[in-house]
């Protein structure tokens, strides 16, 4: 079982195309996804164009305004029918992503392609590496770093070898907007001089220093 995940891993960080693993009902809505909402036998609650807005919310008729922002599809129709039951026996309700949320993230290092990459819906460690062409074989594979946007100042390691090779899943690290993966070579890296070009103006990695 290890093995045939093992070279299932090989295959999509080096051969193809990253894929979206996650199912429609697991999807996590974000700012700027848009959603078609029907519910079934109702023509004035068949809705398109709804956009789940910055501030992460939906409106729907009846129900009002709903925090949808970090929840998944399925959950979302869930608690969308569970509304509506106040006023609509048994409703049945559909939730579909018609277009997703653009989210940018850096590849950079020792990487066939390095650069930025507007991705949509939900992609990991996995997929940045092989949108970027897959690593190169100077790069050191125990500690790829991931730097979060939304944490600065904060890195996180991941070990691709164990991951690739033990299929520790726990090391194909989520990505969000904003995020940085660096796999640097064999040798020592200095952070302003690697990586900061790339980022300046975008934010600021404070106090990294190499181990």
């Amino acid at each position: 079982m290890a093995s045939t995940l093992r070279t299932l891993l090989m295959a999509i960080i080096v051969f193809i195309t990253p894929i979206q693993l996650v199912t429609a009902a697991d999807y996590h809505l974000a700012p700027g996804d848009i959603l078609s909402i029907g519910v079934w036998g109702y023509e004035e609650l068949q809705l398109k164009q709804v956009i789940v807005r910055p501030d992460g919310k939906v409106s729907f008729p009846l129900v009002g305004e709903m925090k949808v922002e970090g929840i998944s599809t399925g959950d979302f129709t869930e608690g969308l029918m569970k509304k509506l039951s106040v006023y609509i026996k048994n409703p049945q309700v559909t939730v579909n992503v018609d277009k997703f949320h653009t989210t940018r993230i850096y590849v950079l290092g020792q990487v066939s392609k390095p650069g930025m990459y507007e991705i949509e819906r939900q992609h990991n460690l996995l997929d940045a590496i092989s949108m970027a062409g897959g690593y190169t074989k100077e790069a050191a594979k125990k500690k790829v770093m991931v730097l979060r946007k939304a944490e600065p100042g904060k890195v996180q390691t991941a070990n691709l070898i164990n991951l690739l090779n033990k299929a520790d899943l726990t090391q194909n690290y989520p990505l969000a907007d904003g995020d940085i993966v660096f796999l640097k070579d064999n040798g020592r890296i200095d952070f302003a001089r690697d990586i900061m070009p790339f980022v300046s103006g975008l934010y600021y990695v404070d106090n990294m220093k190499n181990d």
